[in-house]
């Protein structure tokens, strides 16, 4: 369907075109060796923004979508990048049922085109009759029919000499880095890449007996959210982040590797280090043999008032389900902001886009990500790292803008840190890599001042990526 859109901004009205439709991935029959032609497999749905009357040889665009694996890209959509926007809410001030939608004077439209892209089993994307969904549910056949349906696009729309960005939340993040590699390989050329919420080593994200490296990269997220919920009074939260970042980095992997040979008065030391920065007891820590576990930390610091803290938005706090659950059982940042994303999608697709399709839309595709196959890292760590050192060194001219929340407990801002600083690029590209930091969580744009913010900054990227 395509639909006509005026937006005001402080810069002046924007005109737009809004199509929102599905993308035919197809596949090669072969019977017996014999090539029997192309059938189709599978439609993705996509919505694309294409701003009226500008030159298609200049006007960027940027192919945009969230992760999971298993999610729709209603998120970024919805909250941060697009025309309209919801208003769902904050922590502590949560929209009532069912949320607003409003227009987004701040959206990337206006510097560049934008295709949302919801890959297969999300959104309104499935299988066509006879085909498995599972085949499209892992690690390199998602990158294959996501870099498909950008190809098709461009071709479609002639924008083979438009600058292109990627833009990827979470997983997508992971998706972005090997996707740029992917379209590169085959001749499409990137632009820039924006990476919300980086995840790019799992390897190193979540913990497995034997391997600590996980907990250092947990540890200044941790201070961060005490010093949110008042365990750290007086001090500054850039003053308490710093601290747990130089003890992350030096001295507490150096305890975690001695073990017991840690002398008492060393361990009692670590304890008592772990427990400020942290916000949790002595005793807790000592329990945990110095090894705080993240979803053990979210049901742990707040206990002792009945509450459980977000792990995609530690500001965000719920009631516990149990007083004595070991773990996070539910996240109150997911609850807060679920209900209101979906109401709006639902609402712009069918009142102002036209969508006249009446299947479910499917924010989260059912078991996609429990189902997830990365079968390419078998007995290996899940990294995109190489990739995406590939796709700089191919490509030199290629930006990467980061987006990191303090008080995001699923991809923590020291873990992406650590993990861009191992790219295997040239020095001089290294500058291209920049980092912006803002106070809130995974979806750092629930928060008003860092959404807007965030909107300026991604502006100001697209425009100095794509200059000329």
């Amino acid at each position: 369907m395509t639909t006509h859109h005026v937006l005001a901004t402080p810069d002046g009205e924007l005109r737009y075109t809004a199509r929102a439709g599905r993308v035919v991935l197809s596949g090669d029959r072969v019977e017996d060796g014999v090539w029997k032609g192309r059938r189709p497999r599978a439609q993705v749905g996509i919505t694309a923004y294409t701003l009226d009357g500008a030159d298609p040889l200049t006007r960027p665009v940027t192919f945009a979508f969230n992760g999971g694996p298993g999610s729709s890209s209603v998120w970024l959509h919805l909250g941060l990048l697009g025309p309209r926007r919801v208003v769902a809410g904050d922590a502590g001030a949560p929209e009532p049922p069912p949320g607003r939608l409003v227009d987004n004077p701040e959206s990337l439209l206006a510097v560049s085109d934008l295709v949302f892209v919801d890959p297969v089993s999300t959104g309104r994307s499935r299988v066509v009759e006879g085909e498995r969904a599972g085949d499209f549910h892992g690690f390199t056949a998602d990158v294959e029919s996501v870099g498909e349906v950008v190809r098709q696009w461009v071709t479609a729309e002639g924008r083979w000499l438009s600058p292109k960005l990627l833009a990827g939340e979470s997983y997508g993040t992971t998706r972005a880095a090997a996707l740029a590699e992917h379209l590169q390989g085959a001749g499409l050329y990137l632009s820039g890449l924006v990476l919300v919420s980086a995840v790019l080593n799992f390897g190193v994200l979540l913990a497995t007996p034997g391997d600590d490296r996980s907990y250092p990269r947990y540890l200044p997220f941790y201070a961060a959210t005490a010093h949110r919920h008042g365990r750290h009074p007086g001090r500054e939260l850039a003053d308490v982040v710093a601290e747990a970042e130089a003890y992350a980095e030096q001295r507490y992997p150096v305890v975690l590797a001695r073990g017991s040979r840690l002398t008492a008065e060393e361990r009692a030391d670590a304890v008592a280090t772990l427990a400020r920065l942290t916000g949790l007891s002595e005793a807790y820590v000592d329990r945990a043999d110095l090894r705080v576990e993240h979803l053990r930390f979210f049901a742990e610091l707040l206990r002792d008032e009945g509450l459980v803290v977000g792990r995609l938005d530690s500001r965000f706090t719920g009631p516990a389900a149990s007083g004595t659950a070991e773990a996070l059982e539910d996240d109150p940042a997911v609850d807060a902001l679920l209900g209101a994303y979906a109401a709006a999608n639902q609402h712009l697709l069918r009142a102002e886009l036209g969508v006249e399709d009446t299947a479910p839309f499917h924010v989260f595709g059912p078991g996609v990500h429990e189902a997830w196959s990365y079968k390419e890292f078998e007995n290996a760590s899940v990294s995109v790292l190489d990739r995406l050192s590939r796709a700089m060194r191919q490509n030199p001219h290629l930006r990467v803008h980061v987006a990191l929340g303090r008080y995001d407990g699923a991809t923590p801002f020291s873990s992406a840190e650590d993990d861009l600083a191992h790219l295997r690029v040239p020095a001089a590209q290294r500058e291209l890599v920049e980092h912006r930091y803002y106070e809130a969580g995974h979806m750092m744009y629930v928060h008003e001042p860092s959404r807007r913010q965030q909107s300026a900054d991604l502006a100001d990227f697209v425009r100095r990526a794509t200059a000329r």
